[in-house]
């Protein structure tokens, strides 16, 4: 799918075209979700005659930009679209929020518990003067509620490693945030 731009000599591809380029992209570290379902993909827009494609790592350190970019990069060129620019944003921050409901099913369906909600505000009990426990996260295996974290550091920095007490096994929850 094409379309000309008033006054551009050349066709280009529409924007449902290059949003589907880049909704074929993988996740690097989860492969069963794309780019644009995890919420990486912030903005795409034609500014000065080129394609600029806004990207918002999952968190600022994350070891798996540079392929995201490279893989991006190299989708729009089988696109037909030479000559992207691939930006950053960090601001603001990317939250576990912008992935798609499907995408979490998947998650679960892959063996990743999918992200809980974020608490609004800090939760202190200032009577008790301590944390309140986060709600418990459900076995992607089996759905139990009796489950425990291992580490607060699992596969990836995004994810923790949960054990499920029911069925024994190990598995990973991305963190909300």
């Amino acid at each position: 799918m094409v379309s000309v731009v008033c006054g551009a000599s050349e066709a280009r591809p529409t924007m449902d075209a290059i949003w589907a380029a880049l909704a074929a992209i993988p996740d690097p570290e989860i492969p069963v979700i794309s780019l644009v379902e995890l919420g990486v993909v912030r903005d795409v827009c034609w500014r000065d005659g080129a394609l600029v494609v806004t990207l918002t790592p999952t968190y600022s350190g994350c070891p798996a930009t540079a392929v995201i970019a490279a893989d991006v990069a190299a989708a729009l060129a089988d696109a037909g679209i030479t000559g992207a620019r691939i930006e950053t944003r960090l601001s603001p921050a990317w939250t576990t929020d912008w992935i798609a409901p499907a995408a979490k099913r998947r998650l679960a369906e892959y063996g990743i518990a999918p992200p809980g909600s974020r608490a609004a505000v800090q939760t202190i009990d200032i009577g008790g003067l301590r944390r309140r426990e986060p709600p418990p996260v459900a076995c992607p295996r089996c759905g139990s509620l009796q489950t425990r974290e291992l580490s607060r550091f699992g596969s990836t920095p995004c994810k923790a490693q949960h054990r499920c007490e029911d069925c024994l096994e190990p598995f990973d929850y991305f963190k909300p945030h």
